[in-house]
């Protein structure tokens, strides 16, 4: 199956990025290059940009779409966490703009065999990098019922969330849960009829969940910002796209403290604790897509878009 994905946002992110044509970009979730290919667009030959993905089907697409740009390219198969070690290595110490689109591409939920999707029957997988031991499978068989609540909870924000984990416990003691199709009918029995009669798919929160625990989404993004601001040139654009709740509050609320980090009590007349700011938050508030992107693409419904600016 050919790697698509609609990129979410796409002229509000270049517009924020603020590229300058002698830049050097990174793209740190590259999926199908959507994002990259705007960018080496705008760069000289001067420019650089290097872009990151860990799944090895985007490497592929984002190579090839990518390829008239081939001589300010560079394609690195990893995760985004490990952007500041990956750059070092091929000696790059600051940048001038970093872009992440968070969640799953289109192409991964699209095909089937990658285990996202809840609309056909195929083996529980979900994993981002197909290098990664673990599958959806083990945390649906292996998790326990508070960790399973827990996760749906949480990530899922499933307010039937603790019925959920009870009915896939009670499923997996006849026979392990092996493909999406048997968690499913577990779900099922666990939403009333009626709400799944006007609801949207009963297990499409549950999935959202096991894939962000599956892939540490959350885990990742938290220990990755404060090197990706560091990494930032003066003037330098951090971007980031989320499409979860959890996901905005953790960007958003590491770009304030960026911007303002002290931690002296309110009533001290002066800062005594040392912690400089680093930069400012350019959108107070999130940048949403428009109607017309609406239309278009369903899948930016959630979408968030916040920038910072470092300042040195």
């Amino acid at each position: 199956m050919e790697f698509s994905h609609k990129s979410v946002l796409l002229n509000e992110t270049i517009d924020a990025l603020q590229i300058k044509p002698d830049g050097i970009y990174v793209d740190g979730t590259l999926g199908g290059g959507g994002h990259s290919y705007e960018i080496c667009k705008r760069l000289s030959d001067k420019g650089r940009l290097i872009g990151i993905d860990q799944d090895a089907a985007a490497i592929e697409a984002a190579t090839e779409r990518l390829g008239e740009f081939k001589d300010r390219v560079t394609i690195i198969r990893s995760n985004y966490c490990e952007m500041k070690r990956q750059l070092n290595s091929i000696g790059v110490t600051a940048v001038d703009g970093i872009i992440l689109d968070l969640g799953v591409s289109s192409y991964q939920l699209d095909t089937a065999e990658r285990g996202f999707t809840y609309r056909e029957d195929v083996p529980l997988d979900m994993r981002m990098d197909q290098r990664q031991a673990r599958t959806a499978k083990d945390i649906v068989n292996d998790y326990s019922e508070m960790e399973l609540y827990r996760i749906i909870r949480d990530y899922g924000e499933d307010k039937f969330a603790k019925n959920i984990a009870k009915h896939i416990v009670q499923a997996r003691q006849e026979k392990p849960l092996e493909t999406t199709g048997e968690l499913i009918q577990a779900i099922k029995a666990a939403i009333p009829m009626k709400v799944r009669a006007v609801g949207g798919h009963p297990a499409k929160k549950t999935f959202q969940a096991i894939r962000i625990e599956l892939n540490n989404e959350l885990g990742v993004l938290k220990d990755s910002l404060d090197d990706m601001v560091d990494l930032l040139n003066d003037k330098g654009r951090l971007c980031i796209i989320t499409f979860h709740s959890l996901e905005d509050r953790i960007v958003k609320n590491h770009f304030r403290t960026s911007e303002n980090p002290c931690i002296c009590p309110k009533e001290f007349p002066v800062c005594v604790c040392g912690r400089i700011s680093k930069g400012k938050v350019i959108t107070r508030k999130p940048i949403l897509p428009g109607e017309e992107e609406l239309e278009e693409n369903s899948r930016s419904k959630s979408a968030k878009l916040r920038v910072f600016e470092r300042s040195i």
